[in-house]
């Protein structure tokens, strides 16, 4: 067979189902390409969208067609046979010199604003899939990485590949003493990734505490803002990682369905807290993100 693949959020980050597939069908002796524009003699096309808001590419194909991810439909999910295999087609993303893991899948959390237990159920262990050849360093996208009964082998394995880690998904609610240890033994590539996403729980003196363990400046906090917080409890977040040597990354709240965008308080408050010159230098009501407009001004209006 001849395969067609449509990556339509675009080639910012490898699109994991999308190398599954690929290394699946290339594994079982079809030809596997993207679907470029002058190339139409393919059998089946595989489409992937992750996010809502990303535009989709309608154009027709004279094939079988499979669309698939979140952003067509959460409860999306790969063939099983395809969705048990552990193989991965690197080649299709040659930029990006890291190997991608999952050690679990689903969460222990019932967020209101996310989808994850949602699309993927309760926590759960997955087997580690085949890494990059060129692997330079590994990207860990668990959701909730402590949250894995089986994290203890995670380390082993990470420790064992001996490469650079960057982890996005650590709850620092059930984050203990031995855990932390663990952690300071991986080699890091970037921070690590935490998050203090409802504004109703004061992680003040959880932060506090984690960074008798691990260095403030090993971490990263996201902030979820424009979901149900005020700007009080927003800058009240972000003021109190400043204090702790946490670094804060805004991240502006958008609906599944896209029907909600970030307000401009948000994307201005994202603008100034995710550039450390300009966070570093200037309070936000100092900030002046447009011509003849500075964020005081939100400091005098209702915020909406």
């Amino acid at each position: 067979m001849n395969i067609g693949l449509v990556d339509v959020d675009g080639h910012n980050f490898p699109n994991f189902a999308l190398m599954k597939i690929s290394a699946w069908h290339k594994a079982h002796g079809d030809n596997v390409e993207w679907c470029g524009d002058l190339y139409w003699d393919f059998d089946r096309v595989y489409k992937s969208k992750i996010f809502t808001f990303s535009p989709d590419i309608d154009r027709p194909f004279p094939c079988e067609v499979i669309c698939g991810g979140t952003g067509y439909d959460v409860k999306s999910r790969l063939p099983q046979e395809i969705e048990l295999s552990t193989l991965m087609d690197y080649s299709l993303y040659p930029q990006y010199p890291f190997s991608i893991q999952f050690f679990s899948r689903g969460c222990i959390r019932r967020c209101p604003f996310c989808l994850v237990h949602d699309k993927e159920g309760d926590i759960h262990p997955v087997h580690p899939v085949q890494p990059n050849p060129n692997e330079k360093w590994i990207e860990v996208l668990d959701n909730n990485f402590f949250a894995n009964p089986e994290w203890k082998s995670a380390i082993d394995y990470l420790l064992h590949r001996n490469k650079p880690v960057n982890l996005h998904g650590v709850d620092v609610r059930i984050m203990n003493e031995e855990q932390a240890y663990h952690l300071n033994k991986l080699r890091l590539h970037k921070s690590i990734h935490i998050a203090w996403d409802l504004p109703e729980l004061d992680l003040t003196n959880k932060l506090r505490e984690v960074t008798r363990y691990i260095k403030p400046y090993k971490l990263m906090c996201y902030i979820l803002v424009g979901f149900n917080s005020t700007m009080e409890q927003d800058l009240y977040r972000i003021e109190r990682c400043r204090e702790l040597g946490i670094k804060p990354y805004v991240m502006p709240y958008r609906d599944y369905e896209n029907k909600t965008k970030p307000s401009q308080y948000a994307r201005d408050l994202a603008q100034y807290v995710n550039k450390p010159m300009i966070f570093k230098s200037c309070k936000f009501e100092d900030f002046s993100p447009r011509k003849g407009f500075t964020c005081k001004q939100y400091f005098t209006h209702e915020n909406k």
